[in-house]
């Protein structure tokens, strides 16, 4: 599908190629079981996970700070579960999480075999919405650092995706035009109509069962990615 036309591929970091909700849950495990947080990790989760999917996208939109976003989430959930949490033990719990979650290496199932299988043919890089002082340990500690040419981060941008100015700094830092790359990711709105917006190639890694849409080529697996590539 994109043969002959791409040659460079951007992917998202996390919910794409490392499994954020698994380390997640596994940082979050460990935490709580050190600092004596008496609540259900399940149920915890159940409640975490789109309250952390909410905050992240308002500190896409500049509405929060990265400070905010780290203490609201953590808040909000606690609130909901009726959790007597301090604030000391909230910004507590924040640092340790931050500390700890790329400590944690689960990747999706396939992602090693379709970078080895892509490395050869393409040039590939990474741009993340995530912080730097992170990204970079998940990369590293995952063993997948090295596959990539360029990882470019919105702390590094003054920018997030969709941003076009973190995608415009990604294909200046590669030295490549849009029409020869794609981009590969969960988010359909940050990843892909941010990508496409400017003209890359796009590929929608539906991480979490989205509706079906025609805006990209959607998988399920990356091992799709080597019929398409």
């Amino acid at each position: 599908m994109f043969e002959g036309k791409v040659t460079d591929i951007f992917f998202d970091l996390d919910h794409t190629l490392w499994d954020f909700d698994q380390n997640s849950a596994l940082t979050f495990k460990k935490i709580f079981n050190e600092q004596e947080v008496e609540v259900e990790l399940e149920e915890f989760l159940e409640v975490y996970v789109p309250a952390n999917l909410k905050f992240w996208r308002l500190f896409r939109e500049d509405k929060i700070t990265k400070s905010e976003l780290r203490y609201q989430r953590l808040k909000s959930v606690f609130d909901t579960m009726g959790y007597p949490a301090t604030d000391n033990l909230i910004h507590m719990l924040s640092e340790e999480y931050i500390n700890h979650l790329s400590s944690f290496n689960t990747l999706f199932p396939n992602a090693i075999e379709v970078l080895e299988y892509l490395k050869p043919k393409y040039k590939l890089h990474i741009i993340t919405n995530g912080f730097q002082e992170v990204q970079e340990k998940k990369l590293r500690n995952s063993g997948i650092f090295n596959y990539f040419e360029q990882v470019v981060d919105s702390e590094m941008a003054g920018a997030k995706k969709p941003n076009p100015v973190i995608f415009n700094l990604a294909l200046d830092k590669a030295g490549v035009s849009p029409e020869n790359s794609l981009m590969i990711g969960d988010s359909l709105e940050a990843d892909i109509m941010g990508a496409k917006s400017l003209g890359f190639h796009t590929l929608h890694f539906n991480a979490h069962k989205e509706d079906l849409h025609d805006i990209a080529p959607i998988i399920y697996d990356l091992q799709e990615i080597k019929s398409l590539l």
